[in-house]
């Protein structure tokens, strides 16, 4: 494996442990206050290492529309958080790879190879056997499908805007999720500033690893390898989430959800084989 793909793996472990992170955190602090906090320290460090280097105008607007993708797409998950489980989000967070195709077709007018609708029916499946076996599906599932729609958006828009500067770009959707998220928190959450230490070791975290060194090490090593392993090493990401959420928090799933994991991890195995032929 060349460092650069050793490095993306390093990545997708970063953020695989985000989730038992974050849902440590939020029996302390409440969702969208906690990411206004994550963004806006994340925003504060890029600042303070990047400099003028990311204040660029050009990619203003497009960064405004990525950060409402990432919006929907944190927000959704860190408030799923709250009515599932830290393993079940980090499997189906991962159906983003599923839904990619569909929506490139419809923003970059991409065809949809048939193996893509293989791939959404394994991945529903999945979905079902993860959710309990049954079609009263939990709420934080739910959400966290909609996450998986929301990133996909937004890996596809970044696709769309890949002429500009990506590490304008990478700043401006973190600096705007930090005012969306803000703005959320203070009209219907209310500010408040955590005392524990437990819920500012998950927002450091967050703010630190996962989202300032690991866009910072994307950017940088992503474009060293090809499409398609960067995807098959990020499909990693719910499989360190469940070791993340097993040694940290001693979360376990039952045989279904192992299953429904098995089947959402081959949806997703199967989409980046169809992309790779």
């Amino acid at each position: 494996m060349k460092k650069a793909e050793m490095v993306l793996l390093g990545i997708t472990a970063i953020w695989g442990f985000t989730f038992p992170a974050m849902k440590v955190s939020l029996d302390y602090i409440s969702p969208i206050l906690f990411l206004a906090y994550r963004f806006g320290i994340a925003s504060l460090l890029m600042l303070l290492i990047y400099r003028n280097k990311v204040l660029r105008r050009d990619t203003l607007k497009e960064g405004f529309i990525l950060g409402i993708t990432l919006f929907f797409g944190h927000g959704f998950q860190v408030i799923g958080l709250k009515y599932t489980t830290a393993s079940n989000s980090a499997f189906i967070t991962s159906l983003y790879v599923v839904f990619t195709p569909f929506i490139a077709h419809l923003i970059l007018k991409e065809k949809i190879k048939p193996k893509s609708f293989i791939s959404l029916i394994i991945a529903v499946m999945g979905l079902y056997l993860i959710s309990g076996a049954s079609l009263r599906f939990n709420k934080g599932d739910l959400l966290t499908v909609l996450c998986a729609v929301s990133f996909a958006f937004q890996i596809v828009l970044v696709q769309k805007f890949g002429e500009k500067d990506y590490l304008s770009l990478a700043f401006w959707q973190i600096f705007w999720n930090f005012v969306l998220s803000s703005i959320y928190a203070g009209i219907i959450e209310g500010f408040k500033f955590p005392t524990s230490y437990l819920p500012w070791a998950g927002i450091l975290y967050t703010s630190l690893f996962a989202t300032v060194i690991a866009f910072t090490l994307q950017i940088r090593y992503q474009r060293e390898t090809k499409a398609y392993k960067a995807a098959l090493i990020y499909s990693a990401e719910p499989i360190f989430g469940h070791i993340a959420a097993f040694i940290t928090i001693g979360e376990v799933l039952s045989l279904k959800g192992y299953a429904g994991a098995a089947l959402i991890l081959t949806a997703i195995w199967n989409e980046i084989r169809n992309e790779r032929n």
